[in-house]
């Protein structure tokens, strides 16, 4: 799998995975090809060899404000995906607060975007669109992140976060023809999860790429921010939304992303979800904790947390978290 970089208030998978101590995503062709051989999968970027025109745009755009640029994400995307020679994929296209994309309108337009694209190009492509309003699961930034992936493969992870990855792995059996149907699928799925094979990989693709794969058993392996600074509800009733958008924004105050080309980022500052979407709180009770290292961009995350966090007198309704698929049949 090929993947980028943080770009703009969004986490990039590439900036969780060198959370790992010692942890190369920069591998050649050649590398590449062997890690494949050898245990079926590679976790990298964009290289001289790979999409190479890609690594520098995928940089640009997030300081020439074209981030949200519906052509330039699908050429971004397709590029690497289709230079990794897959014959088959499964998008996760994000719709609301935190997405890129505010509206379902033009999360479907972007999202048939990607799907002609890669059909076009021998790919069979499907999306699932997804609401990302609040944070999915409760770990906002890198090394947390990826401990939060870790216990979801152990089978411990929040229940939506599980029920994602779940339905996205169905999707990428029942494509690729390893699976006859999703129920089948799902039963594969589910008892990879149960058996530990699925979190065994992981430990697997770390070990195989430069990495610690003692992270899987000691997150003590991993950045850590050494700071927390607790958020409270500020009234009592219930949690009507979390910003996710302004979440992020936050997380890259804290130095979780990139303000300007260039900036280095701390794997182990970030924000933990206490209290999620519909709970019911006390003014008294926390809701975030920033995780932060000597209060750097404390003083400009709060106050986009407190603006973040709503808090009201009923119990919201909260939709569904698929919102609409596309190239299944559509």
């Amino acid at each position: 799998m090929m993947s980028g970089r943080g770009l703009g208030h969004t986490g990039g998978t590439l900036d969780k995975l060198e959370s790992i101590p010692g942890f190369r995503t920069t591998l050649s062709l050649d590398e590449l090809r062997a890690a494949v051989g050898k245990i079926g999968c590679a976790l990298i970027g964009q290289t001289d060899d790979i999409a190479p025109a890609d690594r520098k745009l995928y940089a640009l755009r997030d300081v020439t404000a074209t981030v949200e640029s519906i052509p330039l994400i699908s050429a971004s995307i397709m590029s690497k995906k289709i230079a990794e020679g897959i014959g088959g994929l499964i998008l996760d296209v994000k719709t609301g607060a935190g997405a890129f994309m505010k509206t379902v309108e033009d999360s479907r337009r972007l999202a048939q975007s990607l799907v002609a694209i890669g059909n076009a190009s021998a790919m069979r492509t499907e999306a699932i669109i997804t609401r990302m309003d609040a944070p999915l699961g409760r770990a906002v930034g890198n090394a947390n992140e990826v401990i939060e992936s870790i216990e979801t493969l152990k089978g411990r992870g929040p229940q939506e976060l599980e029920e994602l990855s779940v339905l996205l792995a169905v999707r990428m059996l029942v494509l690729g023809g390893v699976a006859r149907d999703e129920a089948d699928a799902d039963t594969r799925v589910r008892a990879a999860l149960r058996s530990g094979a699925g979190v065994e990989k992981f430990r697997e693709i770390i070990g195989n790429q430069g990495g610690d794969p003692g992270v899987v058993d000691h997150y003590d392996r991993l950045p850590q921010a050494p700071d927390h600074y607790p958020i409270k509800a500020g009234r009592s009733g219930y949690v009507a939304a979390l910003q996710a958008g302004r979440i992020g924004r936050a997380a890259v105050a804290l130095g979780a992303g990139r303000a300007a080309l260039g900036d280095v980022v701390d794997h182990g500052v970030g924000i933990e979800v206490l209290a999620r979407v519909g709970s019911e709180v006390r003014a008294t009770d926390d809701v975030l904790m920033v995780h932060h290292r000597g209060g750097r961009g404390l003083d400009h995350a709060l106050p986009i947390l407190l603006d973040a966090i709503q808090i009201g007198d009923c119990a919201p309704a909260v939709g569904p978290l698929v919102v609409d698929k596309v190239g299944q049949g559509d």
